[in-house]
């Protein structure tokens, strides 16, 4: 199995995850979490395949991503309830697979000859948040990327680091370099809260306090 594979494997797992455990979090049905999990896993490489000209997408040619996020929807069924236990469980997976569809998409770009540093990364972007905005959409959340929290600077700068490090590290030691630094970064954001400040009216909280 190729590097490519395995990641791209851990990020279909990773957000299969986070998409059912948002399911379930919601009080869906079975078929809506096994949607759930299946759009947030393979929502963003569809988008990805579209855009760049590969099509059918991967995920229609190969059934194994659908396969996969199924029998991840299963496991994680059985097993929510010792998932639950742990804080921000969902973030961490959805982490996970934001590192792993940043560096498999950065690399599927460069490998249909769109090699440039705006069309790599925009591509990455897409790919890493694709699925995850269509999963809160779905459940009637504001997406994380739309929220304070920084989701997409992090697959930016991820994308970054694989584009120039391509020229300078040979194998596939770029697709772990940037896996590791765009979930470590998210992972970073996650746990010292870094947000972006909110324009707005303050809350009434907000307003008390002051």
């Amino acid at each position: 199995m190729t590097t490519w594979s395995i990641l791209e494997f851990t990020g279909v797992i990773a957000f299969a995850v986070a998409g059912a455990l948002t399911g379930i979090q919601k009080k869906l049905d079975i078929f809506g979490v096994l949607v759930l999990a299946m759009t947030t896993a393979v929502g963003g490489g569809i988008l990805r395949d579209v855009i760049i000209g590969n099509t059918p997408p991967l995920t229609f040619r190969d059934p194994t991503f659908f396969m996969i996020s199924a029998v991840t929807t299963i496991v994680v069924c059985f097993t929510y309830r010792w998932l639950e236990k742990y804080k921000n469980m969902i973030q961490i997976f959805d982490a996970i697979g934001l590192g792993a569809f940043t560096a498999t998409s950065a690399n599927l770009a460069i490998q249909h000859n769109l090699n440039t540093l705006f069309i790599v990364t925009t591509v990455a972007v897409i790919t890493g948040i694709g699925g995850s905005i269509m999963r809160d959409v779905f459940v009637k959340e504001i997406p994380y990327v739309f929220r304070q929290e920084i989701y997409a600077i992090t697959t930016i700068v991820g994308a970054i680091c694989f584009y120039y490090s391509q020229f300078y590290l040979t194998g596939a030691a770029q697709l772990y370099l940037c896996f590791c630094i765009t979930t470590v970064l998210r992972l970073c954001c996650i746990k010292y809260q870094w947000n972006f400040p909110v324009i707005g009216i303050p809350s009434k909280d907000q307003a008390a306090k002051e």
